[in-house]
């Protein structure tokens, strides 16, 4: 269930803002409101917490001896000059790096002229002698006037590299446009072979140092969750609201949302520490945290939404238990192998059992886990299908606990519909069945939404637009079944039980239909709640054939399982040929863990796509939920607790 939230407002005097919130922290009960905190304080705990986070981030790419020596402890003050030290040594190696790199592109630029300073031919000028450097195709060479002295220092791949005598300051006249002239670098050569030398020498020592400060990354993680703390005190600290005369009787206020069950919490808080407490129910325009509270089993979905991040909003559904009780469905459908859930199964007990040898307690992802694979066993023992092999592979009493309308070992068996034993009017194969099956999980879970709406909607005519969805649903069931799984046997015009069901479905979507049209935008008038359908004829039209989509969505589970049944039975085609050979044996093994392992990855992303689609999509589609919410957090002292 959703906590229902009270809207809280606390006003204490201005002078004893500071003490408040320490005392508010520890009461740990009120998610503030979102304030807009500043100061130089504010600036500077966030200036340290990036500089931790961007050390940390560096200094973890730097690979530390486990038997390197534990670093004393140092103070906080210390930690932040370790961060900036980094950062400052961070910089200067970048900019010794650059540093090589220009230098090493001047090297390379020289490099077929030997050795160069322009300090020499400085010195040559002095004495009268100007020399210039030049490089000019090989076949160009010739077309040099002959007044212009060249000497010329080497020919290298085509190309001519000469210097020019009694070189002016501007080109000669005549001279060859191809001719071009070398710039002087600003050091000579040697000079800049040294300086990427000592560049790299620094890049060594600041190299060691990093890698001694990298000791000190598990103090600075832990700096980094302090300031964290830090900064959002101080944000609420700063931004709290307050009078602004100045006087010692000036008043200080903060608004937030406290859970109904720990509202006399706060109430004995405000009373011991003389706060002015307010409080009333949250309005429709309130940004309203959402707390979960549900029992042991249900809340074992909780690690699954925390990693997807979906929060229903406060005025939304809690779907966890639905949500739990599907997903346990799907997964089992869309890992679909029972060895796969056995490994599962046996790996989280095993993780259990190790916890609990610890003394520590066994985390919520361990207990889903182990329901996960329990529910892949479970759709193992009914499809008959244990780590790719073949019903004939298999020992007889595994095959007979499968449910035969379901199982691969009757997969050549042609089943006839319950309601009748006439076999002319069409039969069933296994895979027709699942897929029954798959379109049945599709026509409960989406019924469940409608029914939760139409609770919802009880004392409102909005109630008949939900049945009107539900009843497109139902006799959209049907069309589906008809189109997609067979023709013949879910004909339009069968009658089961003296029923026509063909006609009935056609006449619940029509029926469903107008009910939804007359009420889905009730508000009050029936008349604008028409037009509004009116104006909108296309979505109204469209809401229609999204029923039919959403239920054939669902045939997902069969396919994306009998993808996984293929490629594990691949995987054993491949292994065949290597059974029985010595040899062979470890290759054999090699074989069957990383096909068999890849394949429950597959599997597993599978899961995440398909599985939780269906709950967070076609279900909460049909709910007409948006997971817009935002979870509960109080303003607590977190890590003391």
């Amino acid at each position: 269930m959703i906590v229902p939230m009270k809207k809280v407002s606390l006003v204490v005097l201005n002078k004893e803002r500071k003490t408040a919130l320490e005392q508010l922290k520890k009461v740990g009960v009120v998610h503030l409101e979102q304030v807009e905190g500043k100061g130089e304080q504010l600036a500077s705990y966030k200036e340290a917490s990036n500089n931790a986070m961007t050390a940390v981030s560096i200094l973890s790419e730097i690979k530390v001896s486990k038997k390197a020596a534990k670093p004393a402890k140092l103070s906080n003050s210390e930690v932040v000059a370790k961060c900036s030290e980094v950062l400052s040594l961070t910089d200067q190696k970048k900019k010794l790096m650059e540093e090589i790199s220009a230098d090493t592109a001047e090297l390379e630029r020289l490099s077929a002229w030997g050795r160069v300073s322009p300090a020499d031919l400085a010195y040559l000028k002095e004495k009268g002698i100007s020399l210039k450097m030049y490089e000019i195709p090989e076949d160009k060479y010739s077309l040099i006037d002959e007044n212009s002295k060249t000497v010329c220092v080497n020919r290298l791949k085509k190309v001519v590299r000469f210097l020019l005598l009694d070189a002016a300051d501007e080109r000669p006249e005549g001279f060859p446009a191809e001719a071009y002239e070398i710039p002087l670098p600003a050091l000579s050569t040697d000079e800049i072979e040294a300086r990427v030398k000592a560049d790299n020498a620094e890049i060594e020592r600041i190299n060691g140092t990093l890698k001694e400060i990298a000791l000190f990354v598990p103090q600075m993680e832990a700096l980094r969750k302090t300031l964290e703390g830090d900064i959002e005190f101080e944000t609420i600290y700063s931004g709290m609201g307050q009078e602004t005369e100045g006087k010692s009787s000036d008043l200080a206020w903060i608004s937030g949302f406290v859970p109904v069950d720990s509202l006399e919490e706060l109430k004995k808080a405000s009373a011991e520490n003389a706060w002015a407490l307010a409080y009333s129910d949250p309005s429709e325009d309130d940004s309203v945290p959402t707390k979960l509270k549900n029992n042991k089993f249900v809340s074992l979905i909780y690690p699954l939404t925390d990693f997807l991040g979906t929060v229903p909003g406060y005025h939304e559904y809690d779907i966890s238990g639905w949500f739990l009780l599907f997903f346990t469905v799907f997964f089992g459908m869309i890992f679909g192998d029972g060895g796969y859930g056995l490994l599962v199964t046996v790996v989280s007990i095993l993780l259990m059992i190790k916890s609990a040898c610890k003394g520590q307690k066994v985390a919520p992802m361990l207990k889903l886990c182990l329901l996960l694979g329990f529910a892949t066993m479970v759709w193992g023992l009914v499809t008959c299908t244990w780590f790719g092999l073949t019903p004939e592979q298999l020992p007889a009493w595994l095959t007979g606990l499968s449910v035969p309308p379901l199982s691969n070992a009757y997969a050549d068996v042609a089943w006839l519909p319950f309601w009748t034993e006439d076999a002319s009017k069409g039969t069933l194969t296994t895979a027709q069945n699942l897929q029954i099956f798959c379109f049945t999980l599709a026509f409960l879970q989406l019924s469940v939404a409608h029914i939760k709406g139409m609770g919802r909607y009880h004392k409102s005519l909005k109630f008949f637009g939900e049945l009107g969805s539900m009843l497109q649903l139902w006799g959209m069931y049907y069309v589906v079944l008809s189109m997609v799984v067979s023709s013949t046997i879910f004909s339009f015009g069968e009658v089961i039980y003296g029923v026509p069901v063909g006609t009935v479905s056609i006449g619940l979507v029509a029926f469903g239909f107008v009910l939804s049209f007359i009420f889905n935008n009730y508000e009050g008038s029936v008349a604008e709640s028409v037009m509004a359908s009116v104006k909108g004829i296309i979505s109204v039209l469209l809401g229609v054939v999204n029923v039919f989509s959403d239920i054939v969505s669902y045939i997902r589970l069969w396919a994306v399982g009998l993808a996984g049944a293929a490629i594990s039975n691949t995987v054993n085609t491949m292994a065949g040929p290597l059974v029985g050979h010595a040899v062979m044996f470890v290759a054999l093994v090699v074989l069957l863990v990383f096909g068999h392992g890849l394949n429950m990855i597959l599997n597993l992303l599978s899961v995440i796509v398909h599985g939780v689609r269906l709950n967070t999509l076609e279900f909460s589609t049909h709910l007409g939920m948006s997971w817009s919410g935002f979870k509960y957090a109080p303003f607590s002292e977190r890590e003391a607790k």
